[in-house]
């Protein structure tokens, strides 16, 4: 039984679990009674009450609205005849649960009233997010407390071929853009997302998630081609040494040692040169690095494991910068820093993919960028040119396990024609 074949059997068992349940619940009489006949053998069965935020919808008056610019809690309850005196307490004894403060214009909220004529407000839900909420009793003891909404995940397949971006591709094929961001992570050692062209193209199985029938992310990606200048990448998810990783079809892993770059989002003003004219000094001197242009307060990452050797500032040259050393033979540079990362201090371990700092514009710059330089053996290298060696493959022992699923997935991938109109599966 194929992957595809697994995900709709489980989908079956639970739909026809769920159609018994709804078909024995469903007869409130077993047989029509007679005059006068007893009632002792009647089988009533009472539905159950219908639920939202875990309230009983049918015990209330309920109305819906959304959060307004520059409106305040006082604001929304205060139309509901809540007392200000009442508003003060919620507001301080919710701070360690929720701070009121933060409610943000745009977001949803629900009242709860009683369902008379004084219509009294006993409930107040925000919801902070698609998934996160926050239920305020407005009655006795004044409790405030988070809930969550069930998330469903949905199997679903696509593709699409670049124009412009990856990014719109994603839009003008009507997917989730943040798709985009899940596959750049994916090959994130092995294809440069800023470097992709015209006629690359992609498909994907993976899953979608759904709160409320309205998708709300994505969940987990099981198998993606990226055909990248006419070479076909492929990446298989794999459960090895207690987490889940992304193995190409020989089961080579698609993490690499180093990050293709320390930003997400950027572009490269000044590359890596021995004579270089400074854009501050106007005097020529060898660049031993390369400049990312970004925002200020962009973050920057750690292209590798390591430890912080060093968190200085250079006031004539670099700025805030920080030195990481991965191994005995690597050393990172991050420099023109606007801060560092809470907890990156001199002698700290940092983590592949890592927030350490931020761009800025610290020590001679002229604007907003990363100066970013790599050291091989104590020598500068051109970062763009660094080859980082593989992560562990595949373990010998688990390797016809994976080629059992990798098979199973590549058999589904090809499925996928290149030419018809994207469309969620199953």
């Amino acid at each position: 039984m194929n992957f595809m074949e697994k995900h709709k059997y489980q989908k079956v068992l639970y739909i026809g679990l769920a159609i018994a349940i709804a078909l024995a619940s469903s007869c409130q009489f077993k047989q029509g009674k007679k005059k006068g006949e007893s009632s002792n053998n009647d089988t009533i069965v009472v539905a159950p009450p219908q639920l939202k935020y875990g309230l009983p919808v049918d015990s209330f008056l309920i109305e819906h609205g959304t959060i307004r610019p520059n409106q305040h809690l006082s604001h929304i309850l205060g139309n509901y005849g809540v007392a200000m005196g009442i508003v003060d307490q919620i507001a301080r004894f919710s701070k360690e649960i929720f701070d009121v403060r933060k409610i943000k214009s745009g977001n949803n909220y629900t009242i709860f009233q009683t369902p008379d004529s004084l219509a009294e407000a006993r409930y107040f839900v925000y919801e902070n997010s698609a998934t996160e909420y926050y239920i305020f009793e407005l009655f006795d003891s004044l409790r405030v407390y988070r809930g969550e909404k069930d998330v469903h995940s949905k199997l679903c397949s696509a593709h699409g071929v670049i124009e412009t971006s990856l990014w719109n591709a994603m839009k003008d094929n009507g997917m989730d853009p943040l798709l985009a961001l899940e596959l750049s992570q994916i090959f994130a050692w092995n294809i440069d997302f800023y470097a992709i062209q015209k006629g690359d193209r992609f498909r994907v199985i993976y899953d979608e998630l759904y709160v409320d029938s309205v998708v709300v992310g994505i969940g987990e990606i099981y198998a993606v081609q990226f055909d990248h200048y006419g070479t076909e990448n492929y990446g298989f998810r794999f459960s090895q040494d207690e987490r889940y990783d992304y193995f190409d079809e020989t089961g080579m892993s698609l993490r690499k040692a180093f990050l293709k770059s320390p930003l997400d989002f950027y572009r490269i003003s000044s590359r890596f040169s021995h004579s270089r004219l400074h854009p501050v000094l106007r005097i020529r001197r060898p660049h031993h690095g390369v400049d990312y242009a970004a925002p200020s307060g962009t973050p920057v990452k750690s292209i590798g494991d390591g430890t912080v050797i060093a968190r200085a500032y250079q006031a004539n040259g670099g700025g805030n910068y920080l030195r990481i050393k991965h191994n005995s033979v690597y050393t990172t540079v991050y420099m023109h820093l606007s801060g560092f990362a809470k907890g990156v201090v001199q002698g700290a371990r940092v983590k592949q993919g890592q927030v350490i700092g931020y761009v800025g514009a610290t020590g001679l710059a002229t604007g907003p960028h990363l100066d970013f330089r790599v050291f091989m053996n104590g020598s500068p290298v051109d970062p763009l040119k660094v080859e980082a060696p593989p992560v562990e493959p595949v373990h010998p022992d688990r390797m016809q396990e994976y080629i059992t699923l990798k098979d199973s997935l590549m058999q589904e991938l090809k499925k996928i024609n290149w030419d018809e109109v994207y469309a969620a599966s199953n």
